[in-house]
């Protein structure tokens, strides 16, 4: 199995909406970095799982869409809570449209690290 990864920091502000959620439910911001990893058991006529550059492209242009952003206020959390597992999520549903990758990419991890506390992820198979 190869895998490629690429991250980018990400500052944004939420506000989780959890029954008693505490201080995080007021607007507060984070500097979270969000790592990608494109995993695949082949490669392509090039000897790349996918290009890097072109997957840095793509974190750049994701990364650029929730910088400084109110996760909240994005219609992709939109009555729901904004915690950093469902920003894994929607991070790489948004990357994965940026990103033109080819067959040899099979899976999809998204890592959040959120400050220096916590770190969260979603994979899923493509």
């Amino acid at each position: 199995m190869y895998a490629v990864s690429v991250s980018r920091p990400v500052i944004a502000q939420h506000a989780l909406t959890v029954p008693d959620p505490g201080p995080e439910g007021e607007l507060h911001s984070h500097h979270f970095t969000v790592e990608a990893t494109l995993r695949g058991s082949e490669l392509d006529a090039h000897e790349y799982l996918v290009d890097i550059d072109d997957l840095a492209a793509a974190m750049d242009r994701t990364a650029a869409f929730y910088s400084d952003q109110t996760l909240n206020d994005l219609p992709t959390f939109e009555d729901t809570n904004p915690s950093a597992e469902r920003f894994a999520r929607v991070f790489g549903d948004r990357l994965l449209e940026s990103l033109s990758h080819p067959e040899t990419v099979t899976e999809l991890r998204i890592e959040v690290q959120e400050d220096d506390i916590a770190r969260v992820a979603h994979e899923r198979a493509l």
